[in-house]
């Protein structure tokens, strides 16, 4: 039987169309942005003084294969209320119109396997290209291919659900409250006797398109006098600075300069977003031009493309795509018309939620906490003075020191003992090198094998922790500034910043009391109190450990809030362990996978902790979160705002968030759109965990991989440890002893309890699922 014969409809077909549909909706219903009906208007700098428009490309392409019915309806679903469709139109062999970022088939679709054979060759632009094309197929036959995400980097997971090529007519059909067409080769097409424009115009009669644009003049103008400019613009697209553009055979950087004749057949223009805030060389933004204020004078709408979640984009924005998107209309001088982009749901919390808050108050005050991570080590090395200073100017509540120890006893602030690869330690103390298997098991240069002296010749490093990854690297021209300090002057410098509270993260005590001869506990307990944060209630003091004896050292100081760090990932916690765990503690830290297991970049079902630990009345503060896409479940949409706001709100309702980037969170917390009561047309939800996996496997296990055995739940014995050891007295160094608590009584010295040893594998491969088929 021929591959273009129609497919045979049948009872089967129909049942898996209907169940995909179903899932489809109840996919969108259960985790998408929540509309309501008023919101407060807000002034703005675009052109007609309205808020800049969302264009979603493909609808939801950042996650679903382009122009897909899923991409369409959940970019309609998540983004404001006006978002805009855009369809880049491709048309077959009969004259049909369909939606495809790509003129080469190869690149949208599965068509490579099904026809390996069936590639040709045309000459594009002046350049040779080979592929699969549409004006080689009639609708008949393209009806026979499914679309697949085109960009590489990005899941394949929604491929396997077999979406067919979407015809204009069906996304017109979805109604949306904007519908923008682009044709990118005229040219091509007119080469093989099929226009464009007269397939455009027979739409126009039954279909309404907002907007129409491309990239070459001559099109655009053969549409003038044709249509009705009132009801659809025509915009100028410009393609790269140094690319032709065909009718004129000048660069798209001239054409620029010419703004006046643009304004003759096009009422706006849609240009990279580098035309208007350049990034140099080492991915910094330089000034912006003055292309919008130059277009706008001429009466001219500007929009900018190029926008992505997961895509690295200047270092300016510390990986928050919010960020960027406030940089093109939230500023004193200008806004774009709107934005092309593949999150349109991100593009909408930019512009209804974030733009025009930056001086605003938090919408609901005390809760969650925002707790830096080392400072904002996202953008400076972590621990050091600028910081914790940074933490400060992003609105952090609760700043951070982790506190280690020098070998003759300076307490100062750094995230780990081991200095090897977060300092210059390696080029310096390469000789003091070891391995210590009570701490880690790899080699390293550590803090207490280095006399403060020497610690202070070294230079900070920042903590590039995804850079395995194409350019994650953070705020190279920050890489190594900054400096250590000590747990004295941090103290005096969270009081100076009045600061709403401090936490202090004790490690390796029981190590260093019996093989270093150094008290930890006793000098975070004596430095405290010579602050004076054991006298006073003003700010929030909150003691950490994964150690129970350490916070147990601590119970004279009823003001102080005993925080028990759980770094393993767990799901649950015995009521027997709850009852231990009151006795020394008010609060736990525990994984951001404790609560969301998200095992292949995919969340599942959340875990009954956060209520288990409620019930109890223990707090519960969650880490670490990160800007960084890579860092973030598919499910949040390479949002870390999205991945927030899911923590924060119910059912889970945490207390606090600890990061590495302040700023977004408490971004996020100033927006009107975070106070779930509030009336507005568009508003932040929290996904529901798991719900994106369900979408793709049919609500069964067909086709899913093996369930993973469930993470740990804690018992007594996981949270509990020995005594702190006496202080030996092996070392030469000066023991440290705190006025406010005695040395613990005499034990064995202990090998530190591992709080879980039977960690769930989360690393269990994603198999394809079952291609559900379609007519």
């Amino acid at each position: 039987m021929s591959l273009f014969l129609v497919r045979a409809i049948n009872i089967q077909d129909i049942m898996k169309m209907i169940a995909r549909l179903f899932l489809v909706f109840l996919f969108i219903q259960s985790t998408y942005g929540k509309k309501h009906l008023t919101r407060t208007s807000q002034p703005w700098l675009t052109l007609n003084g309205e808020r800049p428009a969302v264009i979603a490309r493909g609808g939801y392409s950042g996650v679903f294969p382009e122009s897909s019915d899923i991409a369409n309806n959940v970019a309609l679903q998540t983004s404001l209320p006006d978002t805009i469709i855009y369809c880049n139109l491709q048309i077959s062999k009969d004259g049909g119109g369909y939606c495809l970022s790509s003129l080469n088939l190869a690149n949208t679709t599965n068509i490579a396997d099904l026809l390996p054979d069936g590639q040709k060759s045309y000459v594009i632009d002046g350049q040779p290209m080979q592929g699969y094309f549409t004006v080689d197929y009639t609708a008949e036959q393209l009806c026979n291919f499914s679309v697949i995400q085109n960009i590489f980097s990005r899941p394949a997971l929604f491929d396997a659900l077999a979406l067919p090529i979407s015809a204009v007519e069906q996304v017109a059909k979805l109604q949306p409250p904007g519908f923008w067409i682009n044709v990118q080769y005229s040219n091509f097409y007119a080469q093989h006797k099929l226009d464009p424009a007269l397939y455009i115009q027979d739409m126009l009669k039954t279909t309404a398109i907002n907007y129409i644009s491309s990239p070459e003049i001559n099109f655009l103008k053969s549409l003038n006098g044709k249509i009705n400019k009132v009801n659809t613009q025509l915009i100028f697209m410009f393609k790269e600075a140094t690319a032709v553009e065909p009718t004129t055979n000048q660069t798209y950087a001239s054409l620029l300069k010419d703004l006046p004749s643009i304004k003759l057949f096009a009422s706006g223009i849609l240009v990279p977003k580098e035309y208007i805030l350049p990034i140099n060389a080492q991915m910094y933004l330089e000034a912006p031009t003055t292309l919008v204020l130059d277009a706008h004078k001429q009466g001219l709408q500007v929009y900018a493309y190029s926008f992505a979640n997961d895509d690295v984009a200047s270092y300016n924005y510390s990986y928050d795509p919010t960020a960027e998107y406030l940089q093109f209309i939230d500023n004193a001088q200008f806004s774009v018309d709107g934005f092309l982009t593949d999150f349109p749901s991100t593009a909408s919390e930019a512009i209804a939620c974030l733009a025009h808050n930056k001086n605003a108050s938090r919408t609901i005050k005390g809760k969650p906490l925002v707790i830096s991570y080392n400072g904002a080590s996202g953008v400076y090395p972590g621990s050091t003075d600028l910081a914790y200073q940074q933490a400060v100017d992003d609105g952090a509540d609760v700043i951070d020191c982790s506190v280690q120890m020098s070998k003759d006893g300076v307490a100062f602030c750094s995230d780990l003992a081991d200095l090897a690869s977060s300092t210059t330690a390696k080029a310096t103390f390469l000789s003091r090198a070891a391995t210590i298997p009570e701490i880690q098991s790899k080699n390293g240069i550590f803090s207490f094998d280095l006399s403060w002296s020497e610690i202070q010749t070294l230079q900070p490093l920042i903590a590039s922790p995804f850079s395995n990854a194409a350019g994650m690297v953070r705020n190279p021209a920050n890489k190594s500034k900054g400096k250590f300090v000590t747990l004295e002057d941090f103290l005096e410098f969270s009081k100076q910043k009045k600061v709403f509270g401090i936490l202090i993260d004790i490690q390796n005590a029981a190590y260093l009391a019996s093989n270093k001869g150094l008290s930890i506990a006793d000098a975070v307990a004596t430095a405290l109190s010579n602050a004076t944060f054991d006298k006073q209630s003003t700010q929030k003091v909150l003691i950490q450990s994964d150690d129970s004896a350490v916070l147990s050292k601590f119970s004279n100081v009823p003001s102080y809030e005993k925080v028990l760090r759980i770094e393993e990932e767990v799901s649950g916690i015995l009521t027997a362990t709850v009852d231990e765990l009151k006795k020394f503690a008010g609060a736990v830290n525990l994984h951001r996978t404790s609560i969301i297991p998200s095992p292949n970049s995919f969340t599942t079902a959340s875990t009954p902790i956060v209520e288990e630990m409620h019930k109890a009345n223990i707090s519960v503060y969650v880490s670490v979160f990160s800007n960084e896409f890579v860092a973030i479940a598919q499910d949040y949409y390479s949002d870390p705002i999205v991945e927030l706001a899911t923590y924060i709100s119910s059912p889970f309702d945490v207390d606090g968030v600890v990061t590495e980037y302040p700023a977004t969170a408490t971004a996020y917390l100033r927006s009107p759109c975070s106070n779930p009561d509030a009336r507005l047309d568009y508003t932040f939800t929290p996904v529901l965990p798991g719900a994106m996996l369900q979408s793709v496997s049919g609500g069964g296990s067909l086709g899913m991989p093996p369930a993973a055995a469930p993470a740990p739940t804690l018992t007594v014995a996981d949270v509990v440890d020995p005594p702190l050891p006496p202080v030996s007295n092996s070392s030469t160094a000066a023991n440290i002893s705190a006025s406010t608590e005695p040395n613990a009584a005499t034990a064995p010295a202990p090998s530190k309890n591992s709080q879980t040893t039977n960690v769930a594998n989360l690393g269990v491969s994603l198999i394809a699922v079952v291609v559900v088929s379609l007519l």
